[in-house]
């Protein structure tokens, strides 16, 4: 309950954060200039009209080649792409019966949380009384079943092809986000090539991918938000937000871009719609919880152990970890992808705080998951490089399509994306990830 309370002041204060601003916003809105509803929404690397480069397309599609053929290597011919999932002979005892009589591969160790996941995807309506020890934490996991969902309806409901589908849904939404990340970062130049490139192979997205995790989805979903922002559809964007509500909590973070700069005022007429907003946010969620807590399920009182704390604490606890480590062991300890995650979103943060737009959508969601980050805790912090890595995915993607075309490019953009050299090393990419 103590996580839980502090996630929900953290974004409690957030959103008020934005709401304050909104109000200074407005009212220093020369007098006599007229309220854009809508106000310039785009990434400024973004090249709207820019007829793509064809000499930088073959490389967009080798870096998808690369990606498709390092995946295809997962394959196979008995257990198909399940060992993506990462199941672990130390839960198989305890998994759903309909999923030990399924072939799948299975880890000579505890696995990994895409278990768990699949395991719910095969009864997403947590029916069978089964899942509940099937599950490790069956409060914390169960609240997070929109993807589990999307991989039943993708293997309509059959066991064998839920798993499948749990297994390769990460694929899927990595190639659609980098399809629709071309949107802000199109071929048109290296740069561009060099951002969209640390989008999707950064630690974060790579091991959503290889373990079947629910990050990546979710990045993706967090796009489709705001792009609709951007066209001018904010109801849109909150139903797309809400939805993904449901795959993890953390994702209701987007509300900090489907509240719109020049919309929230001290006036009752303009609060109103904003808080219809904020409610139908978090509706999904609530409903979800009211599910399970009438089916007799304590599904709200678990925010998992240890993955808040207080602010910057077990941040900076993984600095001096990390450099420990490295300082005992040298440059070959694991410690390493730990150090160029953490000078990556340190670098992240800092170019996001001293931008400061508040206009944009993506710098306010950055903005919301840097003060994630600043809270989380030693449990989502531990091992190699930390599981925060990948929770702050959309401050990532935010720091690379917002990072200004200045002489510090260069510079500020390959140490925002050292983590890229974890992101080969965890898919093994071919013949690069014996050197990484």
């Amino acid at each position: 309950m103590r996580d839980l309370h502090i996630l929900a002041v953290v974004v409690f204060l957030v959103s008020v954060g934005f709401a304050l601003h909104d109000v200074v916003y407005r009212r220093r809105r020369p007098c006599g200039e007229p309220v854009r509803r809508h106000v310039a929404l785009e990434s400024p690397n973004s090249s709207t009209g820019t007829t793509a480069s064809p000499r930088f397309m073959p490389l967009y599609v080798l870096a998808i080649a690369i990606f498709l053929f390092s995946v295809g290597r997962f394959y196979d011919r008995d257990t198909g792409f399940t060992s993506l999932i990462a199941f672990g002979d130390t839960f198989d005892a305890l998994a759903l019966p309909v999923v030990r009589a399924v072939p799948h591969h299975v880890y000579e160790d505890a696995g990994y949380d895409g278990q768990f996941y699949a395991q719910l995807a095969v009864d997403p309506l947590v029916r069978d009384p089964a899942i509940l020890l099937a599950l490790d934490d069956f409060a914390y996991r169960s609240r997070r079943v929109l993807f589990s969902w999307t991989a039943f309806l993708l293997g309509l409901g059959q066991p064998r092809w839920i798993l499948q589908a749990y297994a390769i849904q990460n694929v899927l939404c990595w190639l659609a986000l980098a399809w629709i990340l071309l949107r802000w970062l199109p071929p048109v130049d290296v740069k561009n090539l060099f951002l969209w490139f640390g989008c999707l192979f950064g630690s974060g997205l790579m091991f959503s991918v290889r373990f079947a995790l629910l990050e990546g989805p979710s990045v993706l979903v967090l796009a489709l938000a705001i792009i609709a922002m951007e066209r001018g559809r904010p109801w849109v964007a909150v139903a797309i937000g809400g939805l993904s509500g449901l795959g993890r909590e953390t994702n209701l973070l987007v509300g900090a871009c489907v509240l719109e700069p020049d919309v929230v005022s001290r006036t009752r007429r303009n609060i109103a719609p904003a808080a219809a907003r904020v409610v139908a946010l978090g509706a999904p969620l609530a409903i979800w919880l009211l599910y399970l807590f009438a089916s007799g399920h304590d599904a709200l009182l678990s925010a998992g152990s240890a993955n808040l704390d207080t602010p910057f604490a077990s941040f900076v606890a993984k600095w001096g970890a990390t450099l420990s480590e490295l300082r005992d062991d040298g440059w070959a300890s694991m410690a390493r992808f730990s150090l160029l995650a953490l000078v990556s979103v340190t670098t992240q943060a800092i170019v996001l705080v001293r931008l400061a737009r508040w206009t944009s959508p993506w710098w306010r969601v950055g903005v919301a998951y840097l003060v994630l980050m600043v809270v989380l805790g030693p449990a989502v912090w531990g091992d190699y490089p930390g599981a925060a890595i990948r929770v702050v995915l959309p401050m990532t993607i935010a720091f690379n399509l917002l990072l200004p075309r200045t002489r510090l490019f260069w510079p500020l953009a390959i140490l925002g994306n050292l983590s890229v050299w974890h992101g080969l090393e965890v898919l093994g990419v071919p013949v690069l990830s014996r050197y990484l």
